[in-house]
């Protein structure tokens, strides 16, 4: 059935899913708590009660139970609104996650460089986040608390609503650790998004070459026999002459993109030739599994 939950899947996933849970723990445990650094999300949100508890009550409270105890109601609420089905990978992680910052020993991988923080904590969360989100899942926090809150406030997209949860608890950080560490804990939060970025899109990334040319023939015959590369032609018409005109369309690599070049100057040094980045390129000669 179409919304049976896929075993099969879930289990060739298993590692992805392991090896994010396990970065998260590292970076939250070993180089974002020890610097009060907060980005944000349940992992801020326990450093931040930690913190507080510590300095006003002279008890620890653990990164692992802030952990269980702030997603709990975070998970109920997410099993009300998306099902139960739709959160499983993510309440797996949850719970792994919280085991390995129980079981973790203390210890601090960098001491008190803010910079050095904020940058190797950020390529671990980011490499982490990014693992995650490729096998279908998050550390739960405020992502899944975006994607309810979704049904409840549907003029308000999903990823606004996360920076705004996102928001109030880097605010709550500045108040409890100074101005200093929540510029450093930004600086942190850009780094973590070019890295999830970066994960997610890896493989899938191109150039598309865009050619108006009179020897559109002879150009689209040498791409596709030398550098065995589709090329898509479209008709368009260029408004000033009132010429039709034929559009060549190639989608390739930037190694590919070197030859591209020398083949179209050979056929004709006047041609009009337009190079675009393409995100994600997926199909036959690219990214392939579609997921």
């Amino acid at each position: 059935m179409k919304n049976r939950f896929d075993t099969k899947r879930f289990l060739k996933e298993l590692p992805l899913l392991i090896a994010g849970a396990t970065l998260t723990a590292v970076a939250t445990k070993y180089i974002y708590d020890p610097a009060g650094l907060v980005t944000g999300g349940v992992s801020g949100l326990s450093i931040i009660t930690r913190s507080v508890s510590m300095r006003f009550f002279g008890h620890d409270f653990p990164l692992w139970l802030g952990s269980l105890v702030f997603n709990i109601p975070v998970f109920v609420y997410g099993m009300k609104q998306l099902g139960i089905k739709q959160i499983l990978r993510t309440g797996f992680v949850w719970l792994l996650l919280t085991a390995e910052l129980y079981f973790l020993p203390e210890r601090t991988l960098i001491a008190d460089d803010l910079l050095l923080v904020s940058i190797y904590g950020s390529i671990l969360m980011g490499i982490g986040s990014g693992l995650l989100l490729t096998a279908h899942a998050t550390s739960g926090g405020s992502d899944m608390l975006g994607e309810s809150l979704h049904h409840q406030i549907r003029s308000v997209s999903v990823g606004r609503l996360i920076q705004i949860i996102d928001g109030i608890i880097v605010f709550a950080g500045l108040l409890t650790f100074g101005v200093e560490h929540t510029l450093y804990a930004l600086i942190s939060v850009f780094i973590m998004g070019k890295i999830i970025d970066l994960v997610l899109n890896k493989g899938k990334r191109a150039k598309m070459a865009t050619i108006i040319s009179d020897a559109n023939d002879q150009i689209a015959e040498e791409i596709m026999s030398s550098l065995n590369r589709g090329v898509t032609g479209l008709y368009g018409r260029g408004m000033y002459t009132g010429d039709d005109k034929r559009i060549l369309l190639c989608i390739c690599s930037n190694k590919d993109l070197v030859f591209i070049k020398d083949i179209v100057k050979k056929h004709d040094p006047h041609a009009f030739f337009v190079v675009g980045d393409v995100d994600e390129a997926m199909g036959e000669g690219f990214f392939e599994d579609w997921r």
